[in-house]
């Protein structure tokens, strides 16, 4: 028997798998599907302190193996999902619930993430730092360490003992630094990466066509960005990584966690194939056995 349970800052999942943020709704709208308690962990869709209409229509372009979109942090805010959503799916699902917040402000990430914290159905809280900083000219507070630890700094003031993981965009030169200062501001772990900067056009129209211009391009093309990541912040940092980017099989899973995760997130893929996270739980324990390997962790970071 392969034991595949892992340990996340101290919350145990019973197996590495974890639909990543805004690809998996609030975890209900799937519970009908197949059962969602399969599941190691689910982060939610990214919550703000007040309710997004989002970015206009259209959001979504299609890509050779991938997707981009500008969706724009669409959401009913942190109070619904304190009161609504965490206990609606708490009453169907025992794995981890892991609250994915965004903000505009420190202060906006400061309230938000106090709320998620407190809500007993938290597990954890995942703070998305791509957001633009509008007190700092609009750049994102997670492409510099400076902008990153003080975020995570502000955040951890708050949350009380629920881990937080701070999940770091790679639209930067160098992400070790900031998964390093995020590190040492007091975060209990890091989640990576977040969507690449895309952009498709029309040839017809010659206009974009998403209509923000850019947006996030996720999907199986950037899975080797998403493992040399991880791979190198592994080995920078002591904290636990859920590893995000392109995975779609559970041989993905496996090479994720050799270059370093703890657990990994699964994104774009559950748009494609619903039923992928499903599939990776149920197939991970027979490729384990098949290489081998008795305990899954084992291999979190075998890769030298």
């Amino acid at each position: 028997m392969v034991n595949t349970k892992i340990n996340l800052a101290g919350v145990s999942l019973s197996n590495p798998i974890v639909p990543a943020s805004g690809t998996f709704g609030f975890g209900t709208e799937m519970a009908d599907v197949y059962d969602i308690n399969l599941l190691g962990g689910i982060s939610l869709k990214g919550t703000t302190l007040n309710p997004r209409v989002g970015n206009p229509t259209p959001r979504i372009a299609e890509c050779s193996s991938g997707m981009i979109s500008s969706v724009g942090l669409e959401n009913a805010g942190i109070d619904v999902l304190v009161a609504e959503k965490l206990p609606e799916l708490r009453k169907i699902y025992n794995g981890a619930i892991i609250a994915n917040i965004s903000g505009f402000s420190i202060d906006e990430y400061v309230a938000a993430c106090a709320k998620a914290a407190a809500a007993p159905e938290t597990d954890i809280v995942e703070v998305n730092v791509s957001c633009p900083n509008v007190h700092n000219g609009g750049m994102a507070f997670g492409t510099s360490p400076e902008s990153a630890a003080a975020v995570t700094k502000a955040v951890k003031a708050v949350t009380g003992p629920k881990p937080v993981f701070i999940k770091l965009s790679p639209n930067v030169t160098d992400i070790v630094s900031i998964a390093k200062a995020c590190e040492e501001a007091g975060a209990d772990g890091l989640t990576l990466i977040n969507t690449v900067l895309g952009m498709r056009i029309n040839i017809k129209t010659r206009r974009p066509i998403v209509a923000n211009r850019m947006g996030g391009f996720s999907g199986r093309a950037i899975f080797p960005l998403a493992v040399r990541m991880v791979y190198q912040v592994s080995k920078a940092c002591s904290i636990p990584v859920m590893g995000c980017g392109g995975v779609a099989t559970a041989e993905d899973v496996v090479e994720m966690m050799m270059a370093g995760a703890s657990a990994v997130q699964v994104g774009a893929e559950n748009l494609r194939e619903p039923y992928c996270c499903r599939n990776m739980a149920l197939e991970l324990p027979v490729l384990l056995e098949k290489l081998g390997v008795k305990d899954i962790n084992e291999i979190i970071g075998i890769t030298e």
